[in-house]
């Protein structure tokens, strides 16, 4: 199936997709808002293709060779010949809107345009085309090049056809999907985490357990691999807050409110591993 992918927004989550899809024979275009934010898109996955390569994982000439099928740039124009577009842009809804309604007048009519939103309802997302039967959900999950699992999910008016397509996508670049069938607010598994990090987060605030006995017991008595708030620093404390946000804005389901201490972490700039301190220090 291998052809034309366009990724929008070259963090670390858009730079994983590109390069699990590049890897996969995929000729991919990442497009970010500046030279700088796709420079260091690139040199991620460079870091990464040579990490792999060090370690076996992959032979020493698939990393030129990858890396030879991705260009980027930052004119949003350049997705006009893709079959796929993968949005990885901020998650927020109005900004996510905005690249959508652009992509709407400059992809071509049979491309398929997907969204690696964690939280936000597809739908709403969707009504910002004029074509929500190509507009789908792809949930990829940090960091893609090791995480397999890809949540597709249905927006209110996602076509069968749109869907197939993307679970082929997915399972070519070596994804296992779970198809979500009903466009809810957090999907499947950030609505399950959503959860289990707001009352972490609470009993952590109420001062019942510290931090590392919480998950100490969600490690050895649930069989997790790592605990809900070692989770919560690995993906971001922002991502979890803004996750929370999005679900309690649409369900009005008081278990999803953030809690203080959460918004507190955010609002001092402790967002987890990516910043050197979040519930943990690194």
């Amino acid at each position: 199936m291998a052809g034309r992918l366009a990724v929008i927004g070259a963090g670390l989550m858009g730079s994983g997709i590109a390069q699990v899809a590049a890897q996969a024979g995929w000729s991919v275009v990442l497009r970010d808002l500046t030279t700088q934010a796709t420079g260091r898109g690139l040199a991620g996955i460079e870091k990464s293709l040579e990490k792999f390569a060090s370690k076996g994982v992959i032979a020493a000439d698939d990393v030129a060779a990858t890396l030879g099928r991705i260009t980027t740039t930052t004119e949003l124009d350049a997705a006009a010949d893709a079959d796929i577009v993968v949005e990885a842009v901020f998650e927020q809804l109005d900004v996510k809107q905005e690249v959508f309604r652009a992509l709407d007048g400059i992809c071509k009519d049979d491309a398929v345009l997907a969204t690696n939103t964690s939280a936000i309802p597809v739908t709403q997302i969707a009504v910002a085309t004029s074509r929500p039967e190509s507009v789908v959900g792809t949930h990829f999950f940090s960091p893609v090049p090791l995480m397999k699992l890809c949540e597709l999910v249905r927006g209110y008016k996602t076509s069968d056809a749109t869907l197939a397509t993307v679970k082929t996508f997915a399972e070519e670049i070596g994804k296992t999907t779970i198809v979500v069938n009903r466009d809810i607010a957090g999907f499947v598994t950030t609505r399950l985490i959503s959860a289990l990090v707001v009352e972490a987060v609470k009993l952590v605030e109420s001062g019942v357990v510290s931090a590392e006995d919480l998950d100490i017991a969600c490690k050895l008595g649930f069989g997790h691999p790592m605990g809900p708030l070692a989770t919560t620093d690995l993906t971001g404390v922002d991502v979890l807050l803004h996750a929370t946000k999005n679900i309690y804005t649409d369900t009005a389901d008081e278990k999803f409110f953030p809690p203080e201490l959460l918004q507190r972490m955010v609002a001092a700039g402790d967002l987890g591993r990516k910043t050197g301190q979040g519930f943990y220090s690194y």
